[in-house]
C-alpha cells in the first residue's frame, strides 16, 4: 500500500502536477492540504477523468485538505474536522477509512509568529488534536497521520538548528505538543528507516533555498504500532520541488510517500 501526503498549495494551480504525481507513483491514496479552494469548486471531474476519487474539505483562498482514492479503493467513514476544533471554521482535518486503516490528513495552523494569537490558537488546536485520540482512537489499532504539521520535530530536522532555535516551527512549545501525540502511540516513521539529518520537505520561494539545501521537515506521517511494524519505507520526491519536474510552479513543499507492506489488517 502506498499513501503519498503533499502540502499542494492550490489544488487549482498546480493540478497538472497533481495528477502526473498520481501517474507516476500510482499510490493508493494522495492526501492533500492547502487546497485552497471551497468544494464545490473542486477539480474532481479532472480527476475522475483520469480515475482517481476525491472527498474534500475545503475553503476559499486559505486552508483546505483532501482524499484522492485510486478506483477501486473505497473511503469509508469520511470526517471532515474534529470534535473540539477551536478554529472549526477553518478546514483543516478529513479522514477516512482504508480497508481497516484509519488515515488521518491534517494542515496544522502556521502560527504566524512565536507569542502571538495564531501561535496560541496552534497550540490550542495541537491540545484538541491530542485530545481527540485520547477518546476516540485506540492506539493498538492501525491509524495513520499525516499532512503539514508545522512543526520540525528535532533538530535534525532543520538546516540550520542555531539560526532557528526558539523560531517558530521550531519553538520548545511546538515540539512538546507533537512529543504529546508521539507519546500517546505514534511512532515518527521516517525515523524508523534513517536516525539521519538533512532529510527536508519544504523550503521557502525566496533565497534559492531550495537549491541552496536550506529546508526543514515539516511534512510528517505518524503512525501506530500496527502500522510502525509494516511500514517498508518513507521518501520524499525532491523532484517534485524542482521548476523542471512538471507544467507550471512547484508548490514549496515536496511531496512525502509512505508505502505499507500490502496484507488485511
Amino acid at each position: 500500500m502506498k499513501i503519498i501526503t503533499w502540502n499542494v498549495n492550490s489544488v487549482r494551480a498546480r493540478l497538472p502536477r497533481v495528477l502526473a504525481l498520481l501517474e507516476r507513483h500510482r499510490p493508493d491514496l494522495l492526501c492533500l492540504q492547502e487546497t485552497k479552494v471551497v468544494d464545490e469548486a473542486f477539480p474532481a471531474a479532472a480527476l475522475a477523468g483520469h480515475g482517481w476519487h476525491a472527498e474534500v474539505h475545503g475553503q476559499k483562498t486559505y486552508n483546505g485538505v483532501a482524499l484522492i482514492g485510486r478506483a477501486g479503493i473505497a473511503l469509508e467513514q469520511v470526517q471532515r474536522g474534529f470534535p473540539r476544533d477551536p478554529a472549526p471554521q477553518q478546514t483543516r482535518a478529513i479522514s477516512a477509512a482504508l480497508g481497516g486503516l484509519r488515515v488521518v490528513d491534517l494542515y496544522v495552523v502556521n502560527g504566524q509568529a512565536v507569542g502571538g494569537e495564531k501561535y496560541d490558537l496552534k497550540l490550542r488546536w495541537l491540545d484538541a488534536l491530542a485530545g481527540w485520540l485520547r477518546q476516540d482512537h485506540d492506539p493498538a489499532q492501525p491509524l495513520l497521520l499525516l499532512g503539514d504539521f508545522n512543526i520540525a520535530p528535532d533538530d535534525r530536522d532543520v538546516h540550520d538548528p542555531a539560526l532557528w532555535r526558539g523560531r517558530l516551527l521550531c519553538s520548545d512549545a511546538e515540539r512538546e505538543r507533537l512529543r504529546t501525540l508521539q507519546d500517546w502511540g505514534l511512532s515518527d516513521l521516517l525515523r524508523l528507516h534513517t536516525a539521519e539529518g538533512g532529510v527536508h520537505t519544504w523550503w521557502d520561494y525566496r533565497a534559492g533555498a531550495f537549491a541552496r539545501g536550506l529546508g526543514l521537515r515539516i511534512d510528517l506521517a505518524l503512525g501506530t504500532r500496527p502500522v510502525a511494524e509494516r511500514c517498508l519505507a518513507v521518501e520524499v520526491d525532491r523532484e517534485e520541488r524542482k521548476k523542471s519536474s512538471g507544467e507550471g510552479s512547484p508548490s514549496d513543499h515536496a511531496p512525502v510517500i509512505v508505502t505499507l507492506r500490502d496484507g488485511p489488517w
